[in-house]
């Protein structure tokens, strides 16, 4: 079961804190943090790190922009597109993809109902996430609240695998998504705010 934790701009995730808690995460198998663009390099040298975004343009005279090869030179493995926080249109994802495939970054899409499952299959990320966006932050997962969602998910994605996320915060939670067919969770505030991070991680991963 993949784990994917999103550091966000949490201020316990950032900077040394970014540092502190991929080492505590190195320890686990199958977990992927996706760090802020500034904290990659350091991240990247602890576990596989993806970005949290990239924009949809290459290197060039592009100022301010995130690229696709300045997170793959910082020891980026692949990044998050299109998360409920920073939406793009499917043209931007588009190119966002073919920037990412032409650096060999693996790519995650976050959607927000099964229609875009759908159309984003036709995109062949290397995984989709579903996350309703009113479950994010919360205490109610997907799992509890839509179960229906992630198997419609799973059909409308085809052989593209699915990830979860939204409210994700209990090892019964993971153990329902995968008993739905998910190959994976999103997770953010539930171990990044929590007291103990790897403790409430390790929890999880029992």
């Amino acid at each position: 079961m993949l784990v994917i934790i999103n550091f966000k701009t949490y201020k316990e995730a950032t900077g040394n804190n970014a540092v502190k808690l991929a080492k505590s995460f190195s320890k686990f198998r199958n977990v992927i943090v996706c760090a802020q663009a500034s904290d990659i390099a350091n991240t990247s040298n602890l576990l596989t790190t993806f970005a949290q975004h990239i924009d949809p343009v290459d290197v060039g005279m592009n100022t301010g922009s995130i690229t696709a090869f300045a997170i793959k030179s910082a020891g980026a493995r692949g990044t998050l597109l299109n998360h409920s926080e920073y939406r793009l249109s499917f043209e931007e994802l588009k190119s966002c993809l073919s920037l990412a495939k032409k650096y060999k970054l693996r790519t995650v899409i976050c959607a927000k109902d099964s229609e875009e499952v759908k159309r984003f299959a036709k995109l062949k990320p290397d995984f989709i996430a579903i996350e309703p966006k009113e479950l994010i932050g919360g205490k109610i997962s997907v799992t509890m609240a839509s179960p229906w969602l992630i198997t419609k998910s799973l059909k409308a994605a085809g052989r593209i695998p699915l990830l979860c996320g939204a409210g994700v915060h209990s090892k019964e939670d993971l153990l329902t998504a995968k008993k739905l067919g998910a190959k994976g969770v999103l997770i953010a505030s539930a171990i990044i705010k929590n007291k103990n991070p790897a403790k409430k991680l390790k929890e999880l991963l029992q």
